[in-house]
């Protein structure tokens, strides 16, 4: 990350929509802005595998499920935030993971330049790769603010995407049960 560059951006942005930089009410912002950058993308860089390395003896056949995981991203194509959650589900083999590292893999996924659809696949695979289990479950819902802000303007519309691997991809009973779990229609 380069502050100092992103601070001169946004002083470039500001005379290039016809502000003045120099209104006190201004003064802060290009540091807010580095600032919230930083936040914004500190998933960059990261490498999400190291999340997932150190696991334990799975002592059940269940699957294991996160549900209602915040995440905040920044579409790649705009520029603009997206929000929403993101259910993980995974099936163990024989190796399980400690249930904050599940949110932690999607934290460095989401903190980047990002489409959803991306992600959510990402995620997936990370999962998959990394613990080799009977399946992966990923359910993502949220909010686009390039739909909901500019463009055709429409409030209160979010995007899901879905991305199976092995069992729940091929058995219909245990895909529908993380479908009841997450309570999201079928």
């Amino acid at each position: 990350m380069q502050p100092d560059r992103i601070r001169k951006a946004v002083l470039e942005i500001l005379e290039a929509i016809g502000e003045d930089p120099a209104r006190p009410e201004l003064a802060q912002t290009p540091q807010k802005v580095a600032d919230a950058y930083e936040s914004f993308f500190s998933g960059i860089g990261k490498d999400p595998l190291s999340a997932l390395s150190e696991t334990f003896v799975a002592e059940s056949p269940e699957a294991v499920l996160l549900k209602d995981i915040e995440l905040v991203s920044i579409c790649e194509h705009h520029l603009l935030p997206f929000t929403g959650v993101a259910h993980i589900a995974y099936l163990p083999d024989r190796r399980v993971v400690g249930i904050s590292k599940l949110a932690r893999v999607l934290d460095s996924f989401a903190r980047r330049l990002q489409t959803q659809e991306t992600m959510t696949a990402q995620i997936s695979q990370t999962i998959q790769n990394a613990l080799a289990p009977k399946g992966v479950a990923i359910l993502i819902d949220a909010q686009h603010q390039c739909m909901t802000t500019r463009g055709v303007k429409k409030a209160d519309v979010s995007m899901i995407t879905t991305s199976f691997t092995g069992v729940f991809k091929t058995d219909d009973a245990l895909r529908n049960r993380f479908f009841s779990q997450i309570q999201m229609p079928r």
